[in-house]
């Protein structure tokens, strides 16, 4: 019976998705393990790696989407539960490590020899074991997100306040756990890992199995929240999502709605974070810094919420973007110019009224330069680099002022367009060849949120969705058969 409810819950694009994920678990390891390293189509083992870590984002990805897509739950706090669930499997590796450590202490971790504890701490009991540890990576961030959802959602915490409710709860959280006498390892973390279930965490073939559990474990998450909001369960929270009030005026206990999928989606981030954590090596309090709660949110926004697809894609392509911006990446000026123009001419395409805004800002942004130009000399003369680079640099200056002023007066077209001109003259006109691209990234993410916002509400997948509605239905309509429209509302904010 819940066999054949599952199988019906999904659709052939749902389908063809598992389809791809199966076949990269298989496909990736096998690159790595059975093809030689002579060959062009070996992966190196970092890569494999890399794709696993982009595996386990994308599932906290999908945790935060079932809350936030279908319930309107907005959680900055996720990061929360992705880090409690690292540090629940990092007490199982330290223990792992035994005698071999620096201090050759059998039971206690370096890091407590360090700091002269006399004896393991009772919270620490039974992490030696594999199966008491996979429980505490569900059950800890679990029963965290139970309590802390009790006590919020009876109250109607909603909107807003939610949201800094949670980034409030894993900024906390994060405090906490610098403490060195908080018996976590403090700012250094948990590290220096050795074996699981016997196993050497660096030979290949356990990171072959790592990666491949984590793209099972993403396979098994979105069959679970693609069930789930296939169901009538899952129609209760749309309506939720969209008329709270509504919804309990009909008789519906919202609250207890809210909380089994909150808690659910801690349980999810959880398991990320644990087979997160092996992968990387590491786990330390960093990783409750509610900027990665946020970034995470950003994963969701840009593939599209409400998708669950669109959470995964979203996941990957902005890490693969964080990976090329900090990995020392140099790109010629003329890409950006190119990139600036292909945005501005989208933005044209949405709202015209941009054009006089972008030749008043390509104008102010060449005077800029050309008054700047005696500054650049003087500065070469004087061989002041940061000088010549801040007059160089007049354009840019000049696109930052009407960015303030967009943001003054909500993205008003005039001052948007200044901001395109402005930014056109600097990467075509300034005299740099290239940029190393790894100062740039946290500006980089807040420009792809800012402008997926303007032009992609839906997120990349939701936009791709309507598309094709509308070319079926353009199809259909040369062919002179009518298909009845599903009406498909923009995506509410999260209340």
């Amino acid at each position: 019976m819940m066999t054949s409810f599952v199988v019906r819950s999904f659709d052939r694009g749902a389908i063809a998705f598992l389809v791809v994920l199966a076949a990269l678990a298989v496909l990736v390891p096998a690159l790595n393990l059975v093809v030689p390293p002579s060959s062009p189509f070996h992966l190196p083992i970092y890569l494999e790696t890399l794709f696993g870590k982009y595996a386990c984002y994308a599932l906290l990805a999908l945790a935060i989407d079932m809350i936030w897509g279908y319930c309107g739950i907005l959680s900055l706090g996720h990061g929360a539960f992705f880090a409690l669930g690292g540090y629940a499997m990092g007490m199982y590796l330290m223990r792992q490590i035994g005698a071999r450590g620096v201090y050759a202490n059998p039971i206690l971790p370096d890091f407590m020899v360090f700091l002269n504890w006399p004896e393991l701490p009772p919270y620490w009991y039974g992490f030696q074991h594999f199966a008491y540890a996979a429980l505490m990576v569900v059950l800890v961030p679990g029963v965290l997100a139970f309590v802390f959802g009790w006590f919020a959602f009876r109250s109607r915490v909603t909107g807003v306040y939610l949201s800094i409710i949670t980034q409030a709860l894993t900024y906390a959280l994060m405090l906490g756990f610098f403490r060195n006498n908080f018996g976590f390892g403090g700012n250094n973390g948990l590290t220096d890992f050795k074996d699981i279930l016997g196993f050497n965490v660096q030979a290949p073939g356990t990171r072959a199995a790592l990666y491949a559990a984590s793209v099972v474990a993403l396979m098994l998450g979105f069959v679970i929240c693609r069930a789930i909001v296939a169901s009538k369960f899952g129609k209760v929270l749309i309506a939720i999502r969209d008329a709270e009030a509504r919804t309990r005026f009909l008789g519906y206990r919202v609250e207890s709605y809210k909380l089994f999928v909150f808690t659910l989606s801690a349980c999810m981030a959880g398991i990320a974070g644990a087979l997160y954590v092996p992968q990387v090596g590491i786990i330390n309090p960093s990783e409750f810094a509610p900027g990665n709660s946020i970034e995470a949110v950003i994963w969701v926004a840009v593939g599209g919420r409400g998708t669950l697809t669109g959470a995964v894609i979203g996941a990957v392509l902005v890490n693969y973007a964080k990976t090329v911006f900090t990995s020392g990446t140099v790109v010629p000026y003329w890409v950006f110019g190119v990139a600036t123009l292909v945005a501005f001419g989208a933005v044209v395409f949405v709202r015209r009224r941009v054009l006089p805004g972008a030749l008043a800002g390509l104008v102010l942004a060449a005077l800029g330069l050309l008054l700047a130009t005696p500054l650049l000399t003087a500065a070469n003369a004087l061989n002041q680099p940061s000088l010549a680079a801040l007059a160089a640099n007049m354009p840019l200056a000049v696109a930052g002022l009407f960015a303030m002023l967009a943001l003054a007066m909500s993205w008003h077209p005039f001052p948007l367009g200044a901001i395109f001109g402005a930014l056109l003259l600097a990467f075509f006109f300034t005299p740099f060849d290239a940029v190393g691209l790894a100062p740039y990234w946290l500006f980089a993410l807040g420009g792809l949120f800012v402008a997926v916002t303007l032009l992609l509400p839906r997120g990349v997948v939701g936009t791709l969705r309507v598309w094709i509605d509308m070319f079926r239905g353009w199809a259909s309509a040369r062919r002179g058969r009518a298909v009845p429209s599903v009406p498909m509302a923009a995506p509410r904010p999260a209340e």
